[in-house]
Order: structure tokens, then C-alpha cells, then sequence
């Protein structure tokens, strides 16, 4: 049998007004808050990748679909969306424009190989927000403020929200150093990768999913406690702003995210589910040194990314996710060759009267029709036959109510408008 590759996921007919929904919700929450739309290629050079997100991260030592080019140049499907953004920001020259840039992407593919589970896929599409220029606490909350508004929007309730901060290369030498005599004595007992971790960049194994790994940084010291002033500070500011805002969170010194271009403020936004288990709905932070890392000038940076198919997941199992509806106001229903045609004809005018309708194309009888315009939902059918054609009249069905009505073509259209707004 033909198959989707493992990990990825196709989107049925009847899962794609939830999608929709989604996709709207999210447009508009940006563009209230005056965000623009950015899309970047599938394939990036994996350079991108290796100094951006970091060649210690699971994402580009484990995780990453690269391959080499027929022109021997190395190229990766993008496993995250920022890199990218980061790159067009520069390409461009964007940073000569009035600043800061704030832009957003969804329905971005990524790509990591990774055991597929449920929520996790191979292939997956984020939604995500990118700010380029703007260095002041105020839009850290911005952005977390957005995503949680796009996410109770679509009906999530009862967020919770976990910050940290992993301060600035200054202060986050003193903590490597610190860590580093911690993790000294246990060195033996972690996992492989983390062992390699230990010398280039051991915060990377506070985010190890190894059980035996967890057990060992139990009780490590918080970066929290070695934040310079101008780190503390900010990350002050992050929470009075939060607190202004009237958004609860919980200081969790644990978070440092799975990429290395973060800095400062980090976060997570989590989903309770059903179940009572936490959902991570969202994940984000500061990257003030990415784009002079990937070749620009030193500009400060902040967003987050969003797995959609992962959050509609959590979204259906509360209930709160989109109904599939009819796509249909109105079914065309005839009898015989003559009325087929006026059907067809009738059929191009409701649609170009923005009126979203159908007709048979499969030759079914008048009976099969109706049986087949029963499946589909719509509000009305309109049936042409022998004696509408000779009265020039169009009958009307209320799907219903079941009443019919004998119409003219503009008294159709004046109903079916109506009915439309």
C-alpha cells in the first residue's frame, strides 16, 4: 500500500475547518498587535543551523534532515523557523529599516527526526512570532501576552505560564563554571551526549530527557543566582510587566530551552489536559545575540514557536477545537439535460453573487441527489425540473424547515444573499 512517510500526518477534508479556524485566529491576533507575515524557504544550509541553533543541541546533533546538493553544498530541511527568519532579516537588509520588525509565520513546515509519537511528528507546521530591534522588557510580555491570546482564543482555558532567565554570555560563563564543578563528580553516571556536553556547553544537560541524567542535576545550582545586574533586572522588569498585565506565572529556574541562541528571558506556556497532565502549548525566549551570530549586526531578538498540529491536538481532546460545517449555502438539484445546464449556468452565478453552492456532476437521479445533498448539509437545495423551466422559476427548499418556495432567478439571489449575510 501506498503510505505517508512515519511521522507525518495528512490533513482530511473534514479536519481542515478546524485548521482554518486556527490559521484565522492567529492572523488576526498578530495583526492587531501589528504583525507582518514572513515566509523562508524549506531548505536552508545547514551552517544556518550549526551556528545558530548550536552544534551541542539535540536538533542539530541528532534531529536534523540534511543532505548534500548536486553541487556538493550541504543543505537541511529547517528544523525550527527563527534561524531562518533571522537569515531573511539580514539577506534583506531589514535592519535598515524602521525597527523593531515584527514578524509572524504558520503553517511553517520543520522537519526533525525523532521517534514519532503522539503530538510529535516528523514533518510538523509552526506557528510562530519573531521581533527583530527591540531590546526593552515590554515586548518580552508582548510576545508571551500574544501567544496566550491566540491559545484562549481558540478556546484553551486555564494557562499556565513558567518563566526563567539564562542571562547574557557574561554572567552565563560564571554559571557554566559553577555548573561544571557540580556536574564534575557525576560525570561518569550521565548519558553519552550529555559526557560530551560537559566541556562545550553543559547548560544542555539540564534539558536532558534521560531518566538517569534527571536523577544526577537534582539539586544543581539555579542560573537565577548568577544573573549580572543588567540581566536581573530585565528579568525584574519581565515579571512587574506581567504582573501589570494581570498575567499569573510560576519562576521555573529548570527551563533553558532546547536552542543555543537564546538569552535572558525564557518561557513556556502550558495546556492542562483532560487527563490533568500538562500540555506544552508554547515555547520562546530572547536570542539578543543570534543575528550577529549568523553574520549580521548586533540586534536583539525574541519569539516563539508554536506546533500547530500539537496544539490542536490538546485543543480537540477539551472539546475546544472547530466543528467541520458545510461548505456549502446551496445545492442545485435538476432533472433532465435542459435543466442540467441552467443548473450549471444558475450554479456560476450564485457563486459569483459570493454565494457558496454545488450541482450534481455525477448523473444522479433527482432522488439520489437529494440523498446525496443530505450528506453534504447545506441550508437550501434548489431544484430546477421540467415546470421550472417552463415558469422561468427556480423551487427553493428549506432544509429545515422543508418549506419550498417558487422563485424568479433576482428574487433567488435576493434570498440566497440575505441568507448569505
Amino acid at each position: 500500500m501506498i503510505q505517508a512517510p512515519r511521522g507525518t500526518k495528512d490533513v482530511l477534508p473534514q479536519e481542515s475547518a478546524a485548521w482554518q479556524r486556527m490559521e484565522a485566529v492567529m492572523r488576526d491576533v498578530c495583526r492587531l498587535a501589528g504583525y507582518r507575515e514572513v515566509r523562508t524557504p524549506v531548505i536552508e544550509h545547514t551552517e544556518l543551523f550549526q551556528r545558530g541553533v548550536g552544534d551541542t543541541t539535540d536538533v542539530v546533533q541528532k534531529e536534523m534532515y540534511t543532505f548534500e546538493d548536486k553541487g556538493g553544498r550541504s543543505i537541511t530541511l529547517k528544523p525550527e523557523g527563527t534561524a531562518g527568519t533571522a537569515r531573511l532579516f539580514i539577506e534583506h537588509g531589514l535592519f535598515n529599516e524602521p525597527l523593531p520588525l515584527k514578524a509572524y509565520y504558520l503553517y511553517c513546515p520543520v522537519f526533525r527526526y525523532e521517534a514519532p509519537q503522539s503530538g510529535r511528528l516528523r514533518e510538523h507546521h509552526q506557528f510562530g512570532v519573531e521581533v527583530f530591534g527591540a531590546k526593552e522588557p515590554t515586548i518580552d510580555v508582548e510576545v508571551i501576552r500574544l501567544a496566550m491570546d491566540v491559545i484562549e482564543r481558540l478556546g484553551g482555558k486555564n494557562l499556565r505560564l513558567f518563566i526563567n532567565s539564562i542571562g547574557c554570555p557574561t554572567c552565563r560563563a560564571r554559571y557554566t563554571d559553577a555548573l561544571r564543578d557540580f556536574l564534575r563528580p557525576k560525570l561518569t553516571k550521565l548519558c553519552p551526549t550529555c559526557q560530551g556536553r560537559f566541556e562545550k556547553n553543559p547548560m544542555r544537560i539540564l534539558d536532558c530527557k534521560d531518566p538517569g541524567c534527571k536523577a544526577e542535576i537534582v539539586g544543581a545550582p539555579s542560573i537565577l543566582e548568577y544573573l549580572c545586574n543588567d540581566c536581573a533586572a530585565h528579568f525584574a522588569r519581565v515579571k512587574e510587566l506581567l504582573t501589570v498585565a494581570g498575567v499569573p506565572y510560576e519562576v521555573d529556574p529548570g527551563i533553558v530551552r532546547g536552542l543555543d541562541y537564546y538569552t535572558k528571558t525564557v518561557f513556556e506556556i502550558m495546556y492542562p489536559l483532560e487527563n490533568g497532565q500538562l500540555f506544552t502549548a508554547c515555547g520562546g525566549g530572547r536570542y539578543d545575540g543570534l543575528v550577529e551570530s549568523v553574520g549580521g549586526p548586533s540586534v536583539p531578538g525574541i519569539g516563539f514557536g508554536m506546533g500547530m498540529e500539537r496544539l490542536l491536538m490538546a485543543l480537540s481532546s477539551s472539546g475546544a477545537a472547530e466543528t467541520e460545517s458545510s461548505p456549502l449555502r446551496v445545492y442545485v438539484a435538476s432533472m433532465g439535460q435542459a435543466a442540467l445546464d441552467e443548473a450549471f449556468r444558475l450554479t456560476r452565478l450564485m457563486r459569483l453573487s459570493g454565494i457558496p453552492c454545488d450541482m450534481d456532476h455525477a448523473g444522479r437521479s433527482l432522488k439520489a441527489q437529494f440523498k446525496y445533498a443530505g450528506k453534504l448539509g447545506p441550508e437550501y437545495v434548489v431544484v430546477i425540473g421540467e415546470d421550472e423551466l417552463k415558469e422561468n422559476k427556480y423551487r427553493l427548499r428549506d432544509m429545515r424547515s422543508r418549506e419550498e418556495t417558487l422563485l424568479s432567478q433576482e428574487e433567488l439571489l435576493c434570498r440566497l444573499s440575505g441568507a448569505e449575510k
